[in-house]
């Protein structure tokens, strides 16, 4: 058939598939089915009552088609929703998350079939996504924007797969907040030189190896992180361009760095072959390249290689008493360092079930090597997540673990930063507030790049009746850390609301939220109080709600006991604020 028999149009491309499939699919192959059958009728429910058609539904994918952008928009936020509900009632490692792409474009109709730019571009938008996420083009943005009740984020341009230009993307908040965007276009440089290390791709071919290249660029950043002529932004939002296809010259710029290090990790058997490369973010020059070929015992003396050909690169020296040759002084034992970075791996995502998994790795890997700093203090950090994150049966418990884990690894390397910062948050909890600002100033004495130290030290700073200051270091924190984790923005919540700035706490709450924290008790709490004090009562009484939902047993009494306020004001103006919402005392 010709060209010229196709018939043209114009339409809104929905394409949707699930994240993480083939993990899925090798864990347990029949659940996998089911609930991807259950998913896919719930998908094509949807798409009809929102006057769509589905086109094709091969393997995890379905494509479908709308007449309106509209339709289109409407129909991906309220499958997300569904699908997010019925994902509560599966286990951790059963969820199937999918990632929906919405597009709008010209395409060819064959007979049912779609082909065409239009359809490639809404599987390269649903690509961007992540798992429960929607991502649409800017054709689609201009249109729903100001026809449905939603906030979206601006995330950039990317240059994709097949696609000459790059797509201008938007993310959908489901929460209905706007979100700030943090790529920022042309953020200022610092005045020393910056650089951010992206993920090393795994080259093993398998992907249950992906913690180890993963690991490899951890270690990397927490080593240059002490080298104070340098800027180091942290692992998150490195980690925030895994997987994608982005210019050097755009995470520069929305990062606010001179440089690149980025490589590729080839593990197999006792041998790792790694590849790293220096690029000048501006120009897009490679200024260095190197390969390494080793043992698999030989990875800690390459990692420091790396770091001394870096900054030979970029003509730095070390100063007096900085120390980041750390690896090879830790451990030994590569059994209990692997155990360590699957432990960190779990930890930085930041679930109760994820949490969970990283204390058996760091559990692991302290039974085999007592005497190794590093999963000592990952493990006590994971008991405080689960405190501050109200998923521990038993918070004196986690607490007195935590307190325990992070002393040992000081007892092991008083220098050892990390565990310095996470001593800030546990001398609060014994009320000891001095001494919880003076261990993360002494975290970032030894780390002037630790983007938690600082964020541990506005937590301190708020409970000791400073919130101005706290705000401040919650804003050096997200520099250094640009897409944070959430309870980044927990934290920088709580400052401004104890400051009084209520509008700019809850900016910061719902930030918490779309980083994927929707039912932590702190921040449902500290929204309740800045609806009470901004005068909406309503507001407050839905929140409320949310709160009795997941804490059927919450009294403000039992929590004002967990509250380490060193003024008592401080205290009881928020307690009086719960109150007035109808919170039981």
């Amino acid at each position: 058939m010709s060209a010229e028999g196709f018939n043209r149009k114009l339409t809104a491309i929905f394409s949707a598939d699930v994240e993480g499939y083939s993990r899925l699919m090798g864990a347990n192959e029949e659940a996998t089915i089911a609930t991807l059958t259950t998913y896919r009728d719930v998908l094509t429910q949807h798409i009809q009552e929102h006057k769509g058609r589905v086109i094709d539904s091969p393997g995890d994918n379905l494509l479908a088609e709308f007449a309106s952008v509209v339709d289109a928009v409407k129909c991906a936020v309220s499958v997300q929703r569904e699908i997010g509900s019925r994902n509560d009632a599966l286990p951790a490692d059963r969820k199937m998350r999918f990632r929906i792409g919405v597009n709008l474009g010209d395409v060819i109709q064959d007979e049912d079939r779609l082909y065409g730019d239009g359809v490639n571009i809404a599987a390269r938008l649903e690509s961007l996504c992540e798992g429960d996420g929607i991502c649409i083009s800017g054709t689609v943005f201009e249109h729903v924007e100001n026809k449905l009740d939603l906030a979206f984020t601006d995330i950039g341009e990317h240059t994709v797969k097949n696609i000459k230009k790059p797509l201008h993307v938007f993310r959908v908040n489901l929460t209905g907040t706007p979100q700030v965007s943090s790529k920022e276009e042309n953020r200022k440089l610092p005045a020393k030189p910056s650089i951010a290390v992206l993920p090393f791709v795994n080259m093993s071919g398998d992907p249950s190896q992906e913690y180890f290249s993963d690991g490899i660029t951890e270690q990397i950043i927490t080593g240059i992180c002490k080298i104070r002529d340098l800027f180091v932004i942290a692992r998150n939002s490195s980690f925030a361009y895994k997987g994608t296809s982005v210019k050097v010259q755009q995470i520069g710029r929305e990062l606010g760095v001179r440089y690149v290090l980025e490589g590729s990790v080839q593990k197999a058997g006792e041998r790792v072959r790694i590849s790293a490369q220096l690029i000048d973010a501006q120009t897009g020059h490679h200024l260095w390249a190197d390969n390494y070929d080793r043992e698999l015992q030989d990875i800690f003396a390459v990692q420091d290689e790396i770091t001394i050909k870096l900054m030979d690169a970029l003509n730095l020296n070390l100063i007096e008493g900085e120390q980041w040759r750390q690896w090879e002084g830790q451990t030994r034992n590569i059994k209990a360092y692997l155990l360590t970075l699957q432990g960190i791996e779990y930890s930085s995502r930041l679930t109760r079930e994820d949490n969970f998994q990283a204390r058996q790795f760091l559990e692991k890997a302290i039974a085999l090597d007592p005497h190794y700093p590093t999963p000592q203090a990952f493990l006590g950090q994971c008991h405080l997540v689960d405190i501050f994150f109200d998923w521990s049966a038993s918070p004196r418990e986690s607490f007195a673990k935590a307190q325990q884990f992070v002393q040992d690894a000081l007892t092991l390397d008083d220098g050892f930063d990390l565990a310095h910062s996470l001593m800030s948050p546990v001398h609060l909890m014994r009320g000891e507030h001095d001494q919880g600002i003076q261990a993360a100033q002494h975290a970032i004495a030894l780390n002037p790049n630790g983007a938690n130290a600082y964020s541990w030290l506005a937590f301190a700073l708020v409970f000791s009746g400073r919130p101005i200051e706290a705000i401040a270091s919650m804003q050096k924190a997200i520099r250094l850390n640009p897409f944070p984790p959430p309870y980044y923005y927990l934290f920088l919540g709580l400052a401004n609301r104890v400051a009084g700035q209520y509008n700019e706490a809850l900016q910061a709450y719902h930030l918490a939220i779309d980083g994927g924290i929707p039912n932590a008790i702190l921040v449902l709490l500290g929204m309740t109080s800045c609806y009470i004090n901004l005068g909406l009562p309503q507001k407050a009484e839905q929140t409320v709600a949310k709160i009795m939902k997941t804490t059927p047993d919450f009294s403000i009494e039992w929590y004002a006991a967990t509250m380490p306020f060193k003024n008592r004001s401080d205290l009881d103006s928020f307690i009086e604020s719960l109150r007035k919402a109808g919170l039981p005392d």
